[in-house]
């Protein structure tokens, strides 16, 4: 089959056709030719001023699958991060069973090899997540899992953390930690501040996350592993950060779009869909998220997306579980939160070259002989998210009815399509 792209503005600084507008063939999976030439096609792929990049990565999405179909599926979920833009997710091990063995993680390779979305099983760190002890983390990573992380449910003990760091350091992939210190205000279901005392709900102190950021980047330093850091929320979290990378300690991070987009005053209104892990920060701490994703702290975007279906969200707040669907809004609230600041290379930086890097994937190009990798977008167009347009099996999100900047118009993999309404 052959795809035809017309006229689109290539976003790939190690492509030579970076900011140039061209036509791009696609034949049998890969870009067959760019620009000129009269090649008949297949399918024609035409909107005026869209884009086109290197396939987008998400790090940290929950899929559900196997145990949890009721929230997700694998299928519904590959469907969502296409909508979304992403060719490739990486999914967390909290399933029923968790992700914590070879044969987990071969049931995640072999279940959606055959998507025009590819996911990458992430290995539990611990036996079940459950922190005690080391998972077969060898016998994962040679089944398919890119990295590991006990992914909602962060490893406390620091003596196994260090452990771990020290096996995957001759694998060459990262652990990646939601921080978050589980003995500081366990209870807490907002952000500990004049907000949670407004309202009346037990909150959390931003000390909880920086407590484990301080201690996971010191672990880090004493074994010289790889480290992510995701979910970051709060300025001195930030701080720490860069100044492990000044002193040589390979450490990275990751923030959400929600987190960039709302604060702990959205809280008013009592809307569990807000309601998430780590949670919403101050207004000042959002600023500070904002700025570091502008100058390059924050190495990359990550959705956190996490369904829920209609029951876990419509109750009072306090019995609701925390998170928010992600990857079909993720553009388009970053967009939203940062304005005209955050330009089209800077976002293709942040979901495409760097989470890549990172994990050490291949960086795709767009040139001549390149599989077919592409994300097609519009940087100028503004769309209102609606309840229709969702894609994953849970709704549970605050920007239904929300105008957002950016539409993403949708995904080629080898011979794999996808196209948005």
């Amino acid at each position: 089959m052959t795809i035809l792209i017309r006229q689109a503005q290539i976003i790939d600084p190690s492509s030579p056709y970076h900011l140039t507008r061209q036509d791009i063939w696609i034949r049998d999976g890969r870009i067959s030719q760019i620009g000129g030439g009269s090649a008949t096609a297949d399918k024609v792929v035409e909107t005026a001023g869209h884009c086109v990049s290197p396939g987008w990565v998400d790090i940290f999405s929950h899929f559900c699958d196997p145990g949890l179909e009721h929230k997700e599926t694998l299928e519904s979920g590959m469907q969502a991060a296409a909508a979304g833009g992403y060719t490739e997710v990486m999914v967390l091990p909290n399933t029923q069973p968790v992700i914590s063995g070879k044969s987990q993680v071969e049931y995640i390779v072999q279940k959606t090899k055959d998507h025009a979305v590819r996911v990458h099983p992430l290995g539990a760190v611990s036996k079940q997540a459950e922190g005690k002890d080391l998972a077969e983390m060898y016998d994962m990573h040679a089944a398919g899992a890119i990295a590991f992380t006990d992914g909602l449910r962060p490893v406390q003990s620091a003596g196994l953390l260090l452990k771990a760091l020290q096996y995957v350091k001759s694998l060459g992939v990262p652990i990646i930690q939601l921080p978050d210190d589980e003995s500081v205000g366990r209870h807490g279901l907002v952000n500990e501040g004049i907000v949670s005392t407004r309202l009346g709900i037990p909150g959390k102190p931003a000390l909880a996350e920086e407590i484990l950021v301080q201690r996971d980047i010191q672990l880090a330093a004493y074994t010289g592993s790889k480290l992510h850091l995701t979910g970051v929320t709060t300025p001195r979290s930030l701080e720490l950060v860069a100044a492990a990378r000044q002193a040589g300690i390979d450490v990275t991070c990751s923030v959400s779009p929600a987190h960039l987009f709302f604060c702990d005053e959205d809280l008013q209104g009592y809307d569990t869909n807000l309601k998430l892990v780590p949670p919403l920060r101050t207004a000042a701490d959002r600023a500070a998220l904002r700025q570091a994703v502008l100058d390059g702290t924050v190495d990359c975007i990550a959705s956190h997306h996490l369904p829920h279906e209609y029951d876990s969200k419509t109750c009072e707040f306090e019995y609701a579980k925390p998170g928010m669907i992600g990857l079909e809004t993720a553009y388009g609230v970053t967009g939203a939160a940062l304005g005209k600041d955050l330009t089209p290379e800077r976002w293709v930086e942040l979901v495409c070259h760097r989470p890549r890097n990172i994990f050490g994937l291949p960086v795709p190009v767009v040139e001549v002989g390149a599989e077919a990798n592409l994300t097609l977008f519009h940087p100028s167009h503004t769309h209102t998210f609606t309840a229709d347009r969702i894609r994953s099996r849970s709704h549970n999100t605050a920007f239904t009815g929300r105008e957002l900047p950016g539409r993403v118009t949708g995904i080629i993999r080898n011979q794999f399509l996808i196209q948005n309404n």
